[in-house]
């Protein structure tokens, strides 16, 4: 019985479960954001945010024990030079979990786990397409108002090339045999 042992086992022994919070911890920490599986979120998220702890304190201590979790000198530099002192006024929680749905092929739960400093996801792809309907709505109207602009400044003219009539005036030409010598003399 597992009286008293907290954490998940994910499947795996406990060396590939240490190299997987480290790769993971990591990988949100270059990335700022990673899509894993909830359960993995939920494992990583606290070790992770003592990475980000270390991060803030910055001395040289701190320094050595980021390095011996996650054996990378470019994050652990990433760590105590960007993201450290970017919440260095925060108390903690400094990560989230966003769902984000089921994955395709085998149906785990998966989702976000990001920096609370980038924007949300779905709020991002939300605002995003707000912004697109007035675009659209904007663009339709400009159509509307060139096309009265061109009409007004325009002079009644024989048909341009642009409008539909147009090819097949020329077509009718193209068709037309072409006068021989005898009928352009009488002409």
């Amino acid at each position: 019985m597992r009286h008293g042992r907290s954490g998940k086992k994910l499947g795996r022994d406990m060396a590939h479960r240490k190299a997987l919070y480290a790769n993971l911890a990591g990988a949100v920490i270059e990335h700022g954001r990673i899509k894993t599986t909830v359960t993995k979120a939920k494992a990583v998220k606290p070790i992770a945010e003592q990475l980000i702890t270390l991060g803030r304190r910055g001395d040289l201590h701190a320094r050595r024990q980021a390095v011996a979790f996650l054996r990378s000198k470019e994050i652990v530099h990433k760590l105590f030079a960007e993201v450290g002192p970017a919440f260095a006024e925060r108390p903690g929680g400094y990560l989230r979990i966003t769902r984000i749905g089921p994955r395709q092929g085998d149906a785990a739960e998966m989702a976000y786990l990001e920096l609370v400093d980038s924007p949300l996801v779905f709020k991002s792809r939300l605002t995003a397409q707000a912004e697109e309907e007035p675009v659209a709505e904007a663009v339709a109207e400009n159509e509307e108002t060139d096309e009265e602009d061109v009409e007004e400044e325009l002079p009644e003219e024989p048909v341009e090339a642009d409008s539909e009539e147009a090819p097949a005036a020329e077509e009718a030409e193209a068709e037309a045999p072409e006068p021989t010598a005898e009928q352009k003399d009488s002409a």
